[in-house]
């Protein structure tokens, strides 16, 4: 089973942190999003990975290279972001047999995708309470019959996850005309597929589609819920670890400090003295972590330095951001609401009671600065010392 790979996309709604990466290689534990779903193919029985991509996909080709645990690795670019059946038709010179297609930015069960795989033509599905903003499947025999992208009157509450498994028959029917939003869907290879062939649903008991970036913090808190506690890193004697803490090697964790798990310390991190780190936090490569610094359930990306005294809560941080001594990122609001975050221009609920902040590569925060909650900072934006920063920059 030859596995295509979606990994063109920018994703704009997860701007600022895909300003300059694909948001499939944004980070998620000890490896980018699209390594997750690459690995669970590899698993499943994948014996070939087309990696479908387009923005920045130097950095995509520099990551899995020409092998990726064992199996060849094949690249098809598409030049122009034109829809998921747009996409995999840029990979139809390479299929030549069963073909799966995955988003690289969506996290699967393994187990499911070698159901998936196994059960070939077949379509992955997630239940949802309220099928009415999805693509919906409807079953009669245990096989699917039809797919509705947002019915009135769902048939069933089934909703299309975006994991396929197609015959090589398929190939032929990729180049599909746009839809009404000016899409090729891969929706409607699957109809062409319903029509000629019985197609199985696989339910997945668990399944993310990471588009924005309370998402990211999301992905992150399952797959940091996987840790095993590991110690290969230089770890003090006076510092206490509790639970699932990995401390990789080249990592230093100093005197003092208090690490609550799940907690991924990656090589040429510092966790410095007295700091406070807990809850599904993400300490990326080269990171430095000051005296007395709090760190919770955050995604801090490599190369990030958060200087002495600050608080840093329920944020993504990308790489290279440097936050001034005493920085404080608030997280709740005081009418105890659910967090905002702008995404495309309009501000949109995380569902999240606490969300501190979104911080692209290279921002700067002055000595002291606060950071309201649901706050974005663009690429390299700074802040004055002792600002209170309350809205998006």
């Amino acid at each position: 089973m030859q596995a295509v790979v979606l990994t063109a996309g920018q994703g704009t709604r997860m701007r600022p942190l895909s300003d300059a990466v694909p948001k499939p290689m944004l980070p998620v534990a000890d490896r980018p999003l699209a390594a997750h779903t690459v690995y669970t193919a590899v698993d499943a029985g994948a014996d070939e990975i087309v990696l479908v991509i387009g923005y920045e996909g130097a950095i995509v080709r520099e990551y899995f290279g020409e092998t990726y645990r064992g199996v060849p690795v094949t690249y098809a670019v598409q030049t122009e972001q034109a829809g998921t059946a747009d996409a995999v038709n840029a990979a139809s010179e390479y299929i030549d047999g069963p073909f799966a297609v995955l988003n690289g930015d969506n996290l699967y069960e393994p187990a499911a995708i070698e159901r998936l795989f196994d059960r070939c033509p077949a379509v992955c599905a997630v239940e949802v309470d309220d099928p009415r903003n999805y693509g919906v499947l409807d079953i009669d025999d245990e096989a699917v019959v039809e797919i509705t992208e947002k019915p009135s009157n769902p048939p069933t509450n089934l909703a299309n996850a975006g994991a396929y498994a197609f015959p090589e028959d398929a190939r032929e029917w990729l180049e599909v005309p746009e839809s009404e939003r000016g899409e090729r869907e891969i929706t409607d290879v699957l109809a062409r597929v319903i029509e000629r062939f019985a197609v199985r649903p696989v339910t997945l008991e668990r399944w993310l589609d990471v588009g924005r970036p309370w998402e990211l913090l999301e992905a992150n808190e399952w797959k940091l819920g996987d840790l095993e506690a590991r110690v290969d890193g230089e770890v003090s004697g006076d510092a206490h670890l509790e639970g699932a803490v990995v401390v990789e090697d080249g990592a230093t964790v100093e005197a003092g400090a208090v690490i609550d798990g799940p907690v991924l310390i990656r090589a040429g991190a510092t966790v410095g003295p007295n700091a406070h780190v807990r809850g599904a936090t993400l300490i990326g490569a080269d990171v430095e972590i000051g005296n007395g610094v709090a760190v919770k359930n955050s995604v801090i990306s490599r190369g990030t330095s958060i200087s002495h005294l600050s608080s840093v809560g329920d944020s993504v941080l990308g790489r290279n951001v440097n936050l001034g001594a005493g920085t404080n990122v608030a997280t709740r609001r005081h009418d105890g609401g659910d967090i905002d975050v702008t995404v495309k221009g309009e501000r949109v609920s995380t569902g999240r009671r606490a969300f501190g902040v979104v911080a692209g590569d290279g921002v700067k925060t002055g000595i002291n600065s606060s950071l309201t909650p649901g706050l974005k900072l663009t690429r390299e934006a700074t802040t004055r010392s002792g600002e209170v920063v309350e809205r998006d920059r």
